[in-house]
């Protein structure tokens, strides 16, 4: 039987990068995954790749950051899946920028999405999870949550305060008997990585001892191990996938 067989899982910011690849690897190892996206268009597209697969598909356009919109999400997803086993609250965006020149909507667009749109997704879903005394949760931060970086700011608070919050939750639901950790990524090739000039990337590499970037496939293994049996006394916790930035 495959890891994950018949679950019903939720990924946020699946549309691409490593949401897409988080759906794509549960798919694989037998979940049903609802793919949360800004857009109907990727949301579509990823949710038609899990069907391929032979799983099941939903596709959802959700603004994260919007706490009535996801509200009526999950309802929707509850009515429509009669449980949720897993909840991957991935979604994400940047505004970079210097402090000093940083204008509030920069600032707010990233904690709306990064931090408040975790907080959302897991406020309503968390009576579903305690409820069935079992769960999954796992949110997506960043190395840049626990080392900060220069013009990223907003985006290191987000989630550097999205690592407290899974410590937080981790506890209010661990006598549920549903766990709640985290996943840093380092520097992992997406499209935004892709436009980075080449003297740049080979600044950033110079900081990762392995000496490469990581891969989408990294952190969706991560998350399966995190969402699998093998992980049922972790709770709490922050894996960083980095390369050996952070030692």
């Amino acid at each position: 039987m495959s890891q994950l067989e018949n679950q019903i899982a939720v990924v946020t910011g699946a549309g691409r990068g490593i949401g897409r690849a988080i759906a794509l690897k549960f798919a694989q190892a037998g979940a049903n995954v609802v793919c949360v996206s800004r857009t109907q268009e990727n949301s579509e597209k990823v949710a038609g790749e899990v069907n391929a697969l032979g799983r099941k598909g939903w596709a959802l356009a959700v603004d994260v950051a919007d706490s009535k919109a996801v509200k009526t999400a999950t309802d929707k997803i509850v009515a429509d899946c009669g449980k949720i086993d897993i909840l991957v609250n991935n979604a994400g965006v940047t505004r970079d920028g210097l402090l000093m020149r940083m204008s509030d909507e920069d600032w707010d667009t990233v904690m709306d999405t990064n931090l408040k749109g975790a907080f959302h997704f897991t406020r309503e879903l968390f009576r579903v999870f305690a409820k069935q005394r079992a769960g999954r949760i796992i949110n997506i931060t960043s190395v840049i949550g626990l080392i900060g970086n220069p013009g990223q700011c907003n985006y290191a608070a987000s989630k550097a305060g999205l690592i407290g919050f899974t410590q937080s939750v981790a506890r209010e639901l661990a006598s549920r008997g549903v766990t709640v950790n985290a996943i840093a990524p380092g520097f992992i090739e997406t499209d935004m990585t892709s436009d980075l000039n080449a003297e740049l990337k080979a600044n950033i590499l110079k900081m990762i001892p392995m000496g490469k970037f990581g891969s989408g496939e990294d952190i969706a293994d991560a998350a399966l191990f995190l969402a699998s049996p093998a992980a049922r006394y972790i709770t709490g916790q922050v894996l960083t996938v980095d390369g050996g930035m952070v030692m």
